[in-house]
């Protein structure tokens, strides 16, 4: 008995053993992987001024930050729909090569970059506090996927779906990441909860916490335990921001990844990465100082937009110059002397046209004050809208109604366990708030600045002004001195 026993002992520290040497060798696999593709990432940032803007402006869209609003209320208010690139949200049909492409907005990580003009492409974002961006990740997973309870059945809304997918042609909440991975595995959830109530009898269900209503909807502590959700939200702006989601254009992000979240240490270079991605990027907006970011986003980037947009149109201008002179080189002698002075002087209109008509009104229409007017208007029925597309799709799901109130009552260990499964994005999150305080104190020094030279511009015409009022007064003084010489020398003859 004793020697088996011996045995026995014997073999389970040969296996703690083996194990032991195993996690040793995967760890300097992994630890081998995350530097070098940290070193290659760091050594492809662009150096220079990141502050001014490119050719092109991608819009890294972390989900769930209020980017769809500050997008389509700002940022394309600010751009015009026709600078914006075509299909960006359509990974699979997203080509930047449209003729006046300036505005990029998607889903896709920091990795499309390999898709643009790298040194031509400014990079702005928006984040969020990670507790809250999880509740929301959560929320809209089970709103979208509840949508499809008035189907009978899971195959029924499947098979809808494709069919009006197949018709329409176009980008759905289905095609992009993270919801193609997401609400799908919701939607198979909730018809099984659904099911179950139906075999149970269960007519209504009765609960004070919208996040733990277990018949209804899956409750949000087994939520941020599950693989895909391990996968795709945890530690999500992190991973976004350094190229590295399962949406990923490069060939290492899953090995990389997947070594981060099995030895959380290696988190340390993907920070680093971030970080640094976020130092160079034009603009870092916070979504719980989402009007005051938009604000110093008009400030900021606004200016250089309106100069970009004019730049653009005076090459226009010169283009269609040169095109008329083009013509006109292969008129005849005598058709060119007499349509010289007539094309030379629609030449020039054009180029007024193009460099003082074109900037005041662009100026006129792109003021700070304009611009927050049109944004304030924007986001009132936008919000509205989702508000009531939210409470008509958990009708199907009551009493899971979420609220900002209904979150005070969810339990300190799931907000903790939240805490620690997004320990990254924390971090980064801590980051982006010292970057958006640098940002503004540049954007009150902008405004400094222009509002001085406003002041200097005012005060040099004034001088200008005092100095020919003082000149008409003294040549009026010289003019009267000059009558009254002469009638004194009159008088005498």
């Amino acid at each position: 008995m004793v020697p088996t026993l011996k045995f026995a002992v014997f073999l389970l520290a040969l296996f703690a053993f083996v194990d032991a040497s195993s996690a040793e060798k995967d760890f300097v696999q992994c630890e081998k992987i995350v530097r070098e593709w940290a070193r290659s990432a760091l050594e492809e940032e662009i150096e220079g001024d990141g502050h001014t803007l490119r050719d092109l402006l991608f819009f890294l869209h972390v989900p769930r930050t209020g980017g769809r609003t500050y997008f389509h209320c700002l940022v394309k208010k600010v751009y015009g729909a026709a600078l914006e690139c075509p299909r960006s949200y359509d990974k699979l049909r997203f080509d930047p090569r449209k003729p006046k492409c300036r505005l990029v907005a998607t889903h896709d990580d920091y990795s499309i970059m390999s898709m643009l003009p790298r040194e031509k492409t400014s990079v702005m974002t928006v984040l969020r506090h990670p507790v809250d961006r999880v509740f929301s990740a959560y929320e809209f997973s089970v709103e979208v996927a509840s949508r499809f309870l008035v189907h009978p059945n899971l195959t029924s809304a499947t098979e809808l779906t494709k069919r009006i997918r197949a018709k329409h042609k176009g980008v759905s909440t289905l095609d992009i990441w993270p919801w193609k991975y997401l609400v799908p595995w919701m939607r198979e959830d909730l018809f099984a909860r659904r099911d179950a109530r139906k075999m149970k009898g269960l007519s209504y269900v009765n609960s004070n916490d919208s996040y733990n209503v277990e018949e209804m909807a899956m409750p949000l502590h087994q939520f941020i335990n599950e693989p895909v959700v391990l996968d795709t939200v945890h530690n999500g702006a992190t991973f976004q921001v350094a190229g590295l989601t399962n949406n990923s254009y490069l060939a290492e992000a899953h090995d990389v990844r997947h070594c981060v979240q099995k030895f959380t240490i290696l988190g340390e270079h993907v920070l680093q990465v971030a970080q640094k991605r976020l130092d160079n990027m034009l603009f870092v907006g916070l979504t719980e100082k989402h009007r005051e970011s938009a604000k110093m986003f008009v400030n900021v980037v606004g200016p250089q937009v309106i100069s970009q947009i004019v730049s653009d149109s005076s090459m226009e201008g010169l283009s269609k110059i040169k095109s008329v002179t083009e013509q006109n080189s292969l008129l005849s002698d005598s058709e060119l002397d007499s349509n010289y002075h007539q094309d030379g002087t629609s030449d020039q209109k054009t180029t007024e046209n193009v460099s003082t008509e074109n900037l005041e009104g662009i100026k006129k229409n792109m003021t700070v004050e304009k611009i927050m007017e049109e944004y304030k208007a924007c986001i009132s029925p936008l919000r509205n809208s989702q508000s009531v597309r939210r409470a008509n799709s958990l009708r199907e799901i009551s009493p899971a109604n979420f609220s900002k109130e209904a979150r005070l009552l969810v339990p300190e260990e799931v907000l903790q366990q939240i805490r620690s499964l997004n320990s990254l994005d924390l971090r980064l999150f801590k980051y982006a708030e010292g970057i958006y305080a640098k940002q503004n104190e540049r954007m009150h020094e902008l405004v400094t600045t222009e509002e001085l030279k406003s002041v200097s511009s005012d005060s040099h015409g004034i001088r200008i002004w005092q100095a020919t009022v003082l000149a008409t007064c003294f040549a009026f003084f010289i003019l009267l001195c000059v009558n009254a010489r002469r009638r004194r020398s009159k008088l005498k003859i």
